[in-house]
């Protein structure tokens, strides 16, 4: 799966906060997450967070101008 720096993330679980939603800030063997709704970072395992991704979400890098 391609994840990248600064992709949003929906997850299947909803976080205790309320929110589904994470930004990626780091990748790697490990993926570091933000959560959007109340700013929690976490950092686990690649495979462990991709067998729990919905949907990707990216910001398009050609329509910058």
């Amino acid at each position: 799966m391609d994840i990248k720096v600064g992709d949003i993330l929906t997850m299947k679980k909803v976080h205790p906060c309320g929110e589904k939603r994470w930004l990626v800030l780091r990748t790697g063997m490990d993926f570091k997450l933000r959560c959007l709704g109340c700013g929690h970072e976490v950092m686990g395992a690649r495979n462990k967070f991709e067998r729990n991704i919905r949907a990707v979400e990216r910001k398009d890098e050609t329509s910058q101008s």
